[in-house]
């Protein structure tokens, strides 16, 4: 059952890798200083986002808008990181990886910076959307750094060594946000943004080299961007896991937008207890993530462990959807938050393993491949957002709802499209 891999020059197993797989010469001179980098570049978004958490119920009081509306600024700054994606990714293939990385990181930076000054809802939204778009070159960046240094069974540990190190993000962000929020206002969020994001852009100016060589870059503009994504979404094998990461992710950012409100408003939660709960499940989605890339990856397939992922994942949304629609009668916070802590766990065994399957197959457009994986997550993350809160907030049924749809579609999209029992088919060659 073996795939091949074009302009690689080596074979590999589907789902699972030999431990012979050649890496990259540049992955050997890549030390803890450089992981650390890339794994800054993977925690800005949860940071963007979880360290605003605690303050939605604020915003909504401070600029008198309904909560339906404040959500739209999650998903604004999320659709913005989704489209951005599309950009920078094929920028990054033709220019390399540094040049368009220093210029998102800085607009970044001045994005929000002006979030923090927003006199009503709607201009936060629309600099949330720019904070977003800038944001997005260090999402996609990063996996595509990854794919330039590592192969097979190392790009697949790799990934899970960068969720033990973006995963501490959304512990750490829902507590910083906490304690801001005792000194300061909701304002206060979005200056130590600012603030963190001129430190990473210093840090990768500084530290963070060439990956792509030119040799290695495409020639062209926006239609041999377009055709290159093209042959990638042509395979449909691909294009199955970049469904199946994408409607995983939209399961979990229908936790992240709803649980604010889920948990303080209808179970009375404070905003520190939310934000340990909130750490609480990051830290189960780590210890996940750390069994995936030491104990399983090498040793079962790689399929074989997404699969798992996916059926904890829907097992978990499907008590959720009992529990909060009154199947087992009135439940607390405790049942409600167990069920939540085993969702995210499951991200563990799901996210890394369907982004290091989806990067095995492209190693010709590492950048237009992680500009597909991560738009799709983060639109249709964006399309759950609003779903989350469409009855109001003093329910969490379409929450549980929402997440029990894409956990399913995301199984279904696994089966009929990736189909993990066959041979794989050789990758799509693009240009």
């Amino acid at each position: 059952m073996e795939q091949s891999m074009p302009e690689s020059g080596h074979k590999t197993t589907r789902g699972h890798i030999p431990e012979s797989a050649p890496v990259a010469t540049a992955a050997r001179r890549t030390g803890l200083l450089v992981t650390l980098v890339l794994g800054g570049l993977t925690a800005l978004p949860p940071l963007s986002m979880d360290m605003y958490l605690p303050a939605l119920p604020e915003v909504t009081s401070a600029l008198g808008a309904p909560a339906a509306t404040v959500q739209l600024t999650l998903t604004a700054c999320l659709a913005g990181m989704a489209l951005g994606q599309l950009v920078v990714g094929p920028m990054s293939d033709k220019w390399g990886r540094r040049r368009p990385l220093l210029i998102g990181m800085t607009v970044y930076v001045l994005a929000t910076a002006v979030c923090a000054l927003a006199p009503s809802v709607e201009l936060l939204a629309g600099f949330r959307l720019l904070q977003g778009l800038a944001g997005a070159a260090g999402i996609v960046i990063a996996r595509a750094v990854v794919r330039d240094l590592y192969d097979g069974v190392e790009m697949a540990r790799f990934f899970s060594t960068l969720m033990l190190i973006s995963g501490a993000a959304p512990i750490v962000a829902p507590l910083i946000g906490g304690q801001i929020l005792r000194i300061t206002d909701w304002r206060g969020v979005f200056h130590v943004l600012t603030v963190i994001g001129v430190l990473l852009t210093v840090v990768v100016w500084r530290f963070l080299h060439e990956t792509l060589p030119p040799e290695r870059r495409h020639e062209g503009g926006v239609g041999q961007a377009l055709r290159t994504m093209r042959g990638l979404l042509a395979d449909r094998t691909f294009t199955g896991y970049v469904l199946t990461g994408g409607f995983a992710f939209a399961a979990l950012f229908a936790y992240i937008s709803a649980s604010p409100f889920v948990i303080q408003e209808i179970y009375g939660a404070s905003p520190q207890t939310f934000s340990l709960l909130f750490g609480l499940n990051s830290v189960g989605l780590v210890i996940v993530g750390q069994i995936n890339g030491k104990l399983l990856v090498g040793r079962v397939s790689l399929d074989k462990a997404l699969g798992w992922g996916i059926a904890t994942l829907l097992l978990a949304a499907l008590a959720l959807t009992l529990m909060t629609g009154g199947a087992f009668g009135e439940v607390g916070l405790a049942p409600v938050a167990a069920g939540l802590f085993v969702l995210m766990s499951a991200m563990g065994l799901t996210l890394p393993n369907t982004n290091a399957q989806a990067l095995l197959r492209t190693p010709h457009a590492a950048g237009s491949a992680s500009a597909l994986l991560g738009t799709s997550s983060f639109l249709i993350g964006a399309v759950a957002s609003p779903l989350v809160g469409i009855a109001g907030e003093h329910t969490a049924v379409p929450m549980a709802v929402v997440q029990l749809g894409c956990a399913a579609l995301a199984l279904a999209c696994f089966l009929g499209l990736c189909r993990p029992w066959r041979a794989a088919e050789p990758p799509v060659d693009t240009p």
